[in-house]
């Protein structure tokens, strides 16, 4: 099988589709299908269409729940804290996005803090919904439930990537921030692991605390680790963010490493803030639109590639997708077709 290329309506309809055969309510399937298919446009294969069979199994296996409202722990108006009870994620921060973004007008500042929500997929897609409002954003999450990277010094694992998106709006296009605490993700390493193919530098520790480009000590039983950002040198750094995305997602929200259940999930914080609530919209853009002027005007170490704003990449991306579809690999694209030949779903006409 080769790689295909399909509309973005055309994905997102097989996407609600199928998560909706395994059982997901109809309205947080167009949600999730939303979120998946906005991550394959922004580049983040591993993070789009890839999720939605890995969603249909935990549906199907009872551990990401189908049905249901997350149950709310405190509300004060500015500051919200749920229950997630392992609903399907991107619904779930999409949707604190939306209740969030009723309250910045009344509040300035709106913060969410969502404990056992299931995997949110791609930040950059969720990001995109408040920047799309004209707010600032700041997303994190982490699992509670596993461990990739080690603390600094130690070889054992702890954290996951905790990954960590920051947005905001600019009169010409907002600029989208999505790094994760770990040089490099489970995901890439597991892609690389699957195609027997190293990393270009060590980013990575064998289970003796050994700097290693070989994807294969993340492998199960392998016991190695994901590097924090600095690496071995400066992993401090990593170390410190990871801890940050801890307290905000595990201590604001009362659940974490502690009682943890060994199943994949989430744990979320959420923070909307709207410009015009501080020294006013009009000056916020004036500023923030100088510092990107300032940033492509600066001298390019290769003039061939010019300094460009975090998800400047991204928005062409999207460009492109929405002109001339989305290119589907060969390995998603069997286990799309295995799942919707299981479930009696057509696959959408290829362009």
């Amino acid at each position: 099988m080769t790689t295909q290329r399909f509309t973005v309506d055309s994905l997102g309809q097989l996407a609600e589709n199928l998560l909706a055969a395994a059982g997901m309510d109809k309205e947080k399937a167009r949600s999730v299908a939303e979120v998946l298919v906005t991550g394959d446009m922004v580049g983040q294969r591993t993070h789009g269409m890839a999720l939605c069979p890995q969603y249909a199994e935990q549906l199907e296996k009872g551990l990401m729940a189908k049905t249901g409202e997350p149950e709310v722990i405190r509300d004060s108006g500015a500051v919200f804290v749920w229950d997630g009870n392992y609903l399907p994620g991107p619904w779930l921060a999409s949707r604190a996005i939306d209740q969030a973004a009723t309250r910045v007008g009344q509040h300035g500042v709106v913060t969410a803090v969502i404990r056992r929500s299931h995997h949110i997929a791609c930040l950059t897609s969720l990001i995109k919904q408040a920047t799309d409002r004209g707010l600032a954003v700041i997303l994190a999450s982490s699992d509670p439930a596993f461990g990739f990277i080690a603390p600094y010094g130690g070889k054992e694992p702890l954290f996951t990537p905790n990954p960590i998106a920051i947005g905001y709006p600019g009169t010409e296009a907002p600029v989208w921030i999505d790094v994760s605490t770990s040089i490099t993700t489970v995901g890439m390493a597991r892609q690389k692991s699957a195609a027997d193919t190293p990393f270009a530098h060590p980013w990575l520790m064998d289970g003796e605390g050994r700097p290693t480009n070989d994807p294969h000590v993340l492998d199960p039983g392998a016991n190695g680790t994901l590097l924090p950002l600095g690496g071995r040198e400066y992993g401090h750094k990593g170390f410190g963010l990871s801890l940050m995305v801890e307290m905000l997602t595990h201590g604001l929200g009362g659940f974490g490493r502690l009682d943890s259940e060994k199943r994949w999930g989430a744990n979320v914080f959420l923070q909307l803030l709207d410009p015009a609530a501080f020294a006013g919209r009009e000056a916020f853009l004036r500023q923030m639109d100088f510092l990107t002027e300032r940033c492509h005007a600066n001298a390019p170490i290769d003039p061939a590639d010019p300094v460009r704003m975090p998800g400047e990449m991204a928005q062409r991306r999207i460009r492109e997708a929405k002109a001339s579809g989305i290119d589907v690999s060969p390995k998603v694209l069997v286990a799309l077709t295995t799942l919707a030949e299981r479930y009696g779903v057509a696959l959408p006409s290829t362009l």
